[in-house]
């Protein structure tokens, strides 16, 4: 069932945007918002007005998938945020300052999907067959809200603390690799400053991807064919 809308829920989301128009970060959201229900549909109202702008929805992103981040904001799952066409960066092009405000850089797995996944229940079969291949990927996290100081629902409410995504140009097919094992690497300027490997999200990036596809499903918003899954 969809949280009814409040004027805090607007308010709260007018705080973010004007965040990202002003390029100057605001203060948490939290007061506004009470719980992550609530901070989802502060996110759904900025995704609604972000497409009525003409933004192309291209997938969803998957945050709070380790156990360290999720002991951080005392939480015990997930969440989502939505990705637009316009945040996706070519492999190798240089990425602006300013261009995400506050930003991370986070090594991550990304699927591609060619299949839909509506049902409200899926399993690991029902990712792997609906998934067209997988790419190396890099998100460039960002926060709205000023020095990082989030809650659950700040970062809900900021859409997952979304910012770029980068893609890698080599598919793979789940087939010939084993995403649970996979590895990457992290330097910057020819030093070695983060290493993970694929079973640090949720045990094995699939597990994500199954509960993904179950919350938005149960939202009636269910992934769909052509769906990049960060």
């Amino acid at each position: 069932m969809r949280t009814p809308v409040t004027d805090n829920h607007r308010a709260a989301a007018e705080r973010l945007l004007e965040a990202y128009a002003s390029g100057r970060p605001c203060e948490p959201v939290r007061d506004l918002v009470d719980g992550v229900e609530a901070a989802y549909a502060v996110q759904s109202l900025m995704t609604e007005r972000w497409l009525a702008e003409g933004r192309r929805l291209t997938g969803r992103k998957i945050g709070l998938t380790s156990q360290a981040v999720q002991r951080q904001l005392g939480v015990g799952s997930p969440d989502f945020g939505a990705l637009f066409a316009d945040m996706a960066v070519p492999d190798g092009a240089e990425i602006p300052a300013g261009a995400v405000l506050q930003p991370r850089a986070e090594a991550e797995v990304a699927l591609v999907l060619d299949r839909d996944l509506p049902h409200e229940r899926h399993t690991v079969a029902d990712v792997i067959a609906a998934t067209a291949f997988a790419l190396p990927a890099i998100e460039v996290v960002g926060s709205r809200v000023r020095d990082w100081d989030i809650t659950l629902a700040d970062t809900v409410a900021d859409n997952a603390s979304s910012g770029l995504y980068v893609l890698g140009n080599r598919p793979v097919l789940l087939r010939d690799v084993d995403l649970r094992l996979a590895g990457m690497v992290i330097e910057r300027r020819g030093e070695q400053v983060s290493t993970g490997v694929g079973a640090a999200c949720l045990g094995h990036p699939l597990h994500a991807a199954v509960w993904l596809a179950d919350t938005l499903a149960a939202l009636g918003r269910p992934l769909r064919a052509g769906d990049t899954v960060l």
